[in-house]
């Protein structure tokens, strides 16, 4: 693919931001099926934004690929609601309950909550014993946390400024933290050694802080992999997952390959010998212009998700 976007040296339309900056023959291919049938109707307009909105590492990635499957059969927006799920909305409370009560007392013993499968006392214990840097980097995490439940509340990087898609600013910020200039600084320097799609690399306390990502697939190992961080953990058996990163090892991988197969049947109308789901297939209907170039557009965006390279990974520390 970098040969021919090489090639091609074309900058993508803002359908495609949630992949890949420039174009390459296939993006070309879809959209020049765009271009025979605009203009696009309203609803039309709205399923493809729903598309460059899928992110393959959100926990529920494969039910939202589906739900768009079906607005692409049904030709009709499906309603929305501004809910998380509920049991990630039990994920993100009981963790923000039980960090929250240690930052205030880091001697409580009497916490009677669990977080996922994991108690309280256990989750606590990863931190080791309590110093003031702990318990404000602990207080980060939680500051990351309660801007998920409560967005009037939102949380101030101490990084880098990060775009829509995770990508770094311009800028270093700090500002923030001015008055824990001490402790932010030895917050950057604390560096987790891990892999990314299997290749070592690094990533410090600070920025894997700033880039947990509460809807991604695997927010409770991250919030291990991140207190056993500022308990000294700095060699994590589990690889740091946020936004694309380690993104292979999601679960979810294999459904959205299905899946992504299965679109590619509908819009080139030719057979595959990888596997497909016929219920999704079904969803789909009978071909139209309309529908395959949406079924291309959705198939195409899950699969340069889940082949994305993992070099921006390996120097994101």
């Amino acid at each position: 693919m970098n040969d021919e976007v090489e090639k091609n040296g074309r900058a993508c339309r803002p359908w495609w931001r949630n992949c890949v900056e420039e174009a390459d023959s296939e993006i070309l291919v879809i959209d020049k099926m765009e271009d025979a049938i605009v203009p696009l109707g309203e609803q039309i307009t709205k399923i493809r934004g729903l598309i460059t909105g899928l992110e393959s590492c959100y926990h529920e990635a494969d039910k939202e690929a589906e739900r768009i499957v079906r607005a692409i059969g049904s030709g009709r927006y499906p309603p929305e609601s501004n809910e998380r799920p509920p049991q990630r909305k039990k994920e993100l409370e009981d963790c923000h309950r039980i960090l929250s009560r240690w930052c205030e007392d880091t001697a409580v013993k009497d916490i009677d909550s669990e977080f996922g499968d994991i108690s309280a006392e256990k989750l606590l214990s990863y931190i080791g014993e309590a110093s003031p840097l702990k318990v404000w980097q602990v207080e980060r995490i939680v500051d990351k946390v309660r801007a998920a439940l409560d967005p009037s509340r939102p949380y101030h990087m101490m990084v880098l400024d990060l775009g829509d898609y995770g990508e770094p600013g311009a800028r270093p910020v700090g500002e923030h933290y001015k008055d824990a200039a001490e402790f932010l600084q030895q917050t950057r320097e604390t560096i987790i050694h891990d892999t990314v799609d299997g290749q070592e690399a690094m990533i410090s306390l600070a920025m894997a802080i700033d880039m947990l990502t509460p809807c991604n697939w695997d927010f409770a190992g991250s919030i291990v992999t991140l207190l056993k961080a500022i308990g000294g953990g700095l060699h994590p058996e589990r690889p740091y997952a946020c936004h694309s990163r380690n993104l292979k090892l999601s679960p979810l991988c294999g459904r959205l390959r299905t899946i992504s197969n299965t679109l590619g049947v509908f819009w080139r109308e030719e057979e595959t010998d990888e596997s497909i789901d016929r219920d999704i297939f079904a969803f789909l209907g009978e071909a139209t212009e309309v529908k395959r170039w949406l079924a291309a557009s959705l198939d195409k965006t899950i699969r340069l998700q889940l082949e994305a390279p993992s070099d921006f990974w390996l120097g994101f520390s």
